[in-house]
């Protein structure tokens, strides 16, 4: 129809066409297939540059490749587009994360490298039948899966999935796959992963990731042939359905694995025979180091490995543990590594939160030269799992954890914590330049040294230029007198405080732009305290 016109021609009958189509005028699908035979992209791209194109501009990005959401409508354009994508397996590595996403596209390009996931937290074992099944055993049998991705808090609806997965024999099918991560939930039984590992050749595997309920791998068959992992995590539930490994295993597939960068370990797979007799293990290239566990225990661990002078994470959970455990063991360890990385030495800021079962302290470099870098900034945190403590016994730990950090580097704090904290916690960081107190209560006295202590001449922020309250009490203003007191006592010596309040606003504030329940970012100067009322 228009191969003999040259493209100005053919660029005027495509507008002709596109208005027709636009005013319903006539066939439209005859019309839109005659518009469609003039492009020349259908005409003069190659197949298989056609196909890239469709894979760099409508594959998602991530780990899990595959269309985007809403974008299969380009398969409608045309026959020859239509013919083009199905023969490009990019395109069809994802069957989507719910077994509803899988019925509709399982049975596209058998060919393509499978990115089998399934991330439905309360799905049904009767939704994955027996075309789903068939479908998963043939790409076992071909060697076509890549990644293995299956988290549900419904244990019985990942036996299923797993099973379609184990190979029937130990001949080697499962042998290209690349990464595994299986989250299950607590229920009545575990997840028996076992006879999957067992059967499987995972020579080719990077990344294991094994959370809640689940069986641990039977590491003799699967440490000699794993040596790969860049990543591997094992964040069992305790008491594990499966026996713990022994130190000499845990170390064996550390040392089968020199590339690891991200090691992840719950107490139910710390070794209970860790000693210093055993062989230390050199993780030389480890970016991310979490442990959970026994302090006694972490602590054996963590002096048994060879660890980088730098570390993008280091997070540390001391459960059943008490003060005396984290100061005879964790906390000695982590005043040792804020020495040996050079990066703490620049300015730090402090996150730290209180829950019922938990206290958390975590420490990132807060210099200019990370914030302008697109890279996040090394973080090390500490967690202390508890009972339900005394009131006085949160706000004493929090200080203790305090006194392990570098405190004179402390420029930016974020207290999760409603307690009033002594004049002594704010002294030990005197260049906090951003305070962040979420959910705090304004009590009398807020901010301020104690009338009757030894500070009571002394500004106990001294440094403090930037505070964020999120204020979650009575909007009167009367309760927000504290307050006030405070940016009063901290803007006498004529430096100025931004000041952001989230939550109820004060009618005091002069808030002519405010944003629902949020007070933009605003300076006060003493001009600014003595020109409100009361």
């Amino acid at each position: 129809m228009g191969a003999s016109m040259g493209p100005e021609a053919n660029i005027d009958l495509i507008r002709a066409l596109e208005k027709q189509i636009v005013e319903g005028n006539g066939d439209i699908i005859k019309l839109k297939r005659d518009r469609n035979s003039l492009l020349n992209i259908s005409a003069h791209v190659p197949p298989e540059i056609l196909g890239h194109i469709f894979a760099r501009t409508l594959v998602r990005e991530g780990p899990f490749q595959g269309l985007r959401r809403g974008s299969y409508s380009f398969l409608l354009v045309c026959h020859h587009w239509f013919e083009v994508a199905s023969n490009t397996p990019e395109l069809w590595s994802f069957w989507g994360n719910t077994f509803g996403d899988w019925k509709k596209r399982h049975g596209r390009s058998a060919a393509a490298p499978l990115d089998l996931v399934l991330h439905e937290y309360h799905c049904y074992p009767d939704t994955f039948n027996e075309s789903l099944k068939d479908a998963v055993r043939s790409r076992v049998m071909q060697g076509t899966i890549r990644q293995v991705h299956l988290i549900s808090n419904n244990p019985y609806t990942l036996i299923p999935v797993i099973s379609s997965l184990t190979p029937n024999d130990g001949g080697g099918q499962n042998e290209n796959i690349e990464s595994i991560a299986l989250h299950s939930g607590e229920g009545p039984i575990t997840l028996l992963a076992s006879n999957f590992f067992a059967r499987s050749c995972l020579s080719r595997l990077r990344s294991l990731d094994l959370y809640g309920n689940v069986w641990i791998p039977p590491w003799d068959r699967f440490i000699p042939q794993t040596t790969l992992l860049t990543s591997l995590s094992l964040n069992i539930t305790t008491p594990t359905p499966s026996p713990r490994p022994t130190a000499a295993q845990l170390f064996s597939i550390l040392t089968s694995n020199p590339n690891l960068q991200e090691l992840v370990l719950s107490d139910a797979v710390l070794p209970d025979d860790t000693d210093a007799s055993t062989s230390r293990v050199q993780l030389r290239h480890l970016k991310t180091l979490s442990l959970t566990g026994e302090p006694r225990r972490l602590f054996g661990l963590v002096q048994q490995l060879i660890l980088p002078e730098m570390l993008d994470v280091l997070h540390l959970t001391g459960s059943d543990s008490t003060v005396e455990d984290i100061s005879q063991t964790l906390a000695p360890y982590m005043q040792d590594y804020f020495q040996r990385d050079p990066r703490f030495r620049d300015t730090l800021g402090v996150s730290s939160s209180i829950s019922e079962d938990s206290i958390s302290i975590s420490v990132t470099v807060a210099g200019a030269q990370t914030i302008a870098s697109t890279q996040k900034p090394p973080r090390v945190s500490l967690t202390v799992l508890t009972d339900v403590p005394p009131p006085d016994i949160p706000e004493q730990l929090l200080i203790n954890l305090i006194t392990l950090i570098p405190r004179e580097r402390v420029v930016f704090f974020r207290a999760g914590v409603d307690v009033k904290l002594p004049d002594e916690f704010f002294l030990m960081m005197p260049n906090i330049e951003t305070l962040h107190l979420p959910d705090q209560a304004l009590s009398k006295g807020f901010l301020q040294p104690n009338p009757d202590g030894p500070h009571v001449n002394m500004k106990l922020l001294p440094s403090l230029r930037s505070l964020r309250v999120e204020y979650v009490g009575s909007p009167n203003d009367n309760d927000l007198g504290p307050l006030k007191t405070h940016l009063a006592h901290q803007t006498s010596d004529n430096q100025a405080v931004s000041l952001e309040v989230i939550g109820h606003v004060p009618s005091w504030f002069p808030h002519p732009e405010i944003c629902g329940n949020v007070l933009p970012l605003m300076t006060w100067t003493p001009a600014h305290i003595a020109s409100q009322p009361g």
